[in-house]
């Protein structure tokens, strides 16, 4: 079997800024582009400082490393591939970060978890449609709270993604075909 070939993204606010983030180029592993992530923190600077955020399906860890860069307190990492997940705890300890990497599926990661999260970054493999089961899984857990922010990126709008009523977008964006959301769950509906 070949061994994966690593590249990089580009850390783009913060104190890492314009660090390089280095990833191994593992299969579905589809980094969020730039300008994509320059539109979500955009959306985030009044809400990120201080914040405990959860990098769901953390593939390359660009979400949750700019959320640390500019200013989280706390990232947790949920990544499936061992390979990727070791990779991505050595980028964070050369950051000078403590990692906090989780290696396992997401779905059951999120079930051992106690503590809710202010931001919660949810870019799962298109292919394997794992929003609902994810934003579901959030709030029957009780993992985010009244003013916690989903970002949700998905290759479908957002009546495709299927969740429940209480979930809504606050803001949204396309680039291509990649639809991104900031949402909201309003829990005097859930």
């Amino acid at each position: 079997m070949k061994k994966p070939h690593s590249s990089q993204v580009r850390i783009i606010g913060g104190q890492w800024k314009r660090r390089s983030l280095s990833f191994l180029a593992v299969n579905d592993l589809r980094p969020t582009p730039d300008r994509v992530r320059e539109t979500l923190f955009n959306w985030l600077q009044f809400d990120i400082q201080g914040t405990r955020c959860l990098d769901m399906f953390a593939g390359s860890g660009a979400l949750g490393v700019e959320a640390l860069s500019r200013g989280a307190a706390e990232c947790l990492f949920f990544e499936k591939n061992p390979a990727q997940a070791k990779h991505l705890q050595q980028a964070l300890l050369n950051f000078g970060h403590q990692p906090q990497v989780f290696m396992g599926d997401s779905l059951q990661l999120i079930s051992q978890q106690q503590q809710a999260f202010d931001i919660v970054f949810l870019d799962p493999p298109y292919s394997l449609n794992l929003w609902q089961g994810a934003c579901e899984l959030l709030v029957e857990r009780n993992l985010i709270h009244q003013d916690s922010l989903v970002y949700i990126e998905a290759d479908k709008d957002w009546t495709a993604l299927a969740l429940p009523d209480c979930w809504q977008y606050v803001k949204s964006t396309k680039a291509g075909s990649v639809h991104s959301y900031l949402a909201k769950v309003d829990f005097t509906h859930v």
